[in-house]
């Protein structure tokens, strides 16, 4: 193993275990449990809750305007500019990045036909509590701290030690067992968020970013309780959530394997291909020495405190205006069809059937929580609660809604925002795919413990 200098050591332990401490490690606050890189988000987020939905209007107003405007600016290759990058979209993304500012727009100062702003639909997503206004805060702690997760050695470290158990388990390189950590600890956001930079930064291939995002990026332990709470089953957590890691587990197992996760191509953001020969280890290797010897030679070329701010910074800008006016337009929508219109209990109709046959308890009222959850992952229970009252249906009901994990309102409009290769159709028949193949295995938990 080459020999390495104590200041290359400190670059690759302190920064690690910082970012270890603040996305990974649950800590006990008055509000319960959460990873300190979520609770510095609230803090932020509770200081700026009276003007928080408007400077999420203005950031996503002037997405969509630097949007336009750089529709009419050519790339110039031999000038790389960070700005063109933000800026410069397809016409579709322009399109949506505009409906997201004129969505804004409605909620903030109450415009127009009220479905787009009520507290239900894009009030919801814009409240001073909402996913958007706390995105502004996530995002912000999140992209200037990621250098810490990525830049320092901790993604070379793991993926050696990972890489014999997520490759042939889920078709994954080892790095991916920090995002998949992140996001079961963490939050599903964060997950996404960590991938998507991943894969900009070619280390993931399209597919395995995919694979990734759609099946590592479950909400946090935290809202978990929340979810099982709504319903009057709190004192069923464990249970619960063991049910809900089982499933997630068996899902992760499976999803890759099979369409739409399958058919992705396996080249990176830059079209070069996947070789296997690039994850062979040599033989008779240590696998920590290895770790070590990786993460070192990453950190060696750590030295700019300059270059790692300006690198946060972009992050933070890339997410603030490429991300949310996704989240706030196919959120928006989402919503409105699940409040004004009966689409998701027409959708829901061939549940009952399958609830029946899975001699679920009313099966014509849970029907429709096993789509509707695509909009909003809080639907489920909300529709739920006070008219379903079998334990094993509201058990059954709790479990899906957590590990469903494309929500159009959360993650489904994040990785929208992304570059991971995901449109909204492949999202709808992942998310349909995962609600099948979750069904029986959550209804035999419960049918067990009730």
């Amino acid at each position: 193993m080459k020999k390495y200098t104590a200041s290359t050591w400190f670059i690759f332990l302190i920064p690690s275990i910082l970012g270890i401490i603040l996305f990974m490690i649950p800590l006990p606050f008055e509000a319960g449990w959460k990873v300190p890189i979520a609770k510095l988000a609230d803090v932020l987020a509770s200081s700026l809750e009276p003007i928080i939905p408007q400077i999420m209007m203005y950031l996503i107003a002037l997405s969509a305007i630097g949007s336009v405007i750089y529709l009419f600016v050519q790339r110039d290759p031999h000038r790389p500019s960070f700005f063109l990058n933000l800026f410069k979209v397809t016409p579709f993304w322009t399109i949506t990045r505009i409906i997201g500012a004129i969505f804004a727009i409605m909620v903030v100062f109450k415009l127009g036909p009220e479905a787009i702003w009520s507290e239900n639909t894009g009030g919801l997503l814009l409240a001073s509590d909402g996913l958007v206004s706390f995105l502004f805060s996530i995002f912000f702690f999140a992209g200037f701290l990621l250098p810490l997760l990525l830049n320092f050695g901790l993604l070379e470290f793991f993926g050696t030690l990972m890489v014999k158990i997520m490759r042939p388990l889920f078709n994954l390189p080892g790095r991916s067992s920090i995002d998949a950590f992140a996001s079961w600890i963490g939050d599903g956001t964060i997950g996404v968020l960590l991938t998507s930079k991943q894969y900009e930064d070619g280390h993931y291939t399209q597919r395995e970013a995919a694979i990734i995002a759609t099946t590592f990026s479950v909400v946090s332990i935290t809202f978990s309780l929340v979810i099982i709470d709504t319903v009057g089953m709190a004192n069923y957590f464990i249970p619960f959530y063991a049910t809900v890691i089982i499933t997630g587990l068996i899902l992760a197992l499976i999803m890759p394997r099979i369409y739409p996760l399958r058919s992705i191509k396996n080249t990176y953001i830059d079209d070069r291909e996947y070789l296997e020969e690039d994850e062979k280890l040599p033989a008779n290797t240590n696998l920590f020495s290895l770790g070590i010897e990786n993460a070192l030679a990453t950190a060696s070329k750590q030295r700019s405190v300059v270059k790692t701010v300006r690198s946060g910074m972009q992050n933070v800008l890339d997410m603030w205006f490429g991300v949310t006016p996704v989240v706030m337009a196919f959120g928006t929508v989402a919503l409105v069809l699940a409040e004004y219109t009966n689409i998701f209990r027409i959708l829901g109709k061939p549940f009952e059937y399958i609830l029946n046959f899975l001699q679920i308890p009313e099966a014509a009222d849970a029907a429709q929580t096993m789509v509707v959850g695509f909009a909003d992952m809080f639907l489920p229970v909300i529709l739920a609660e006070g008219v379903i009252t079998s334990p094993i249906t509201l058990f059954t009901i709790a479990a899906i809604s957590v590990v469903q994990l494309i929500y159009m309102s959360e993650v489904g409009g994040l990785i929208l925002g992304t570059k991971i290769p995901l449109n909204i159709f492949d999202l709808l028949i992942i998310f349909l795919l995962r609600t099948l193949i979750a069904l029986p295995i959550i209804a035999g938990i419960a049918h067990l413990l009730f």
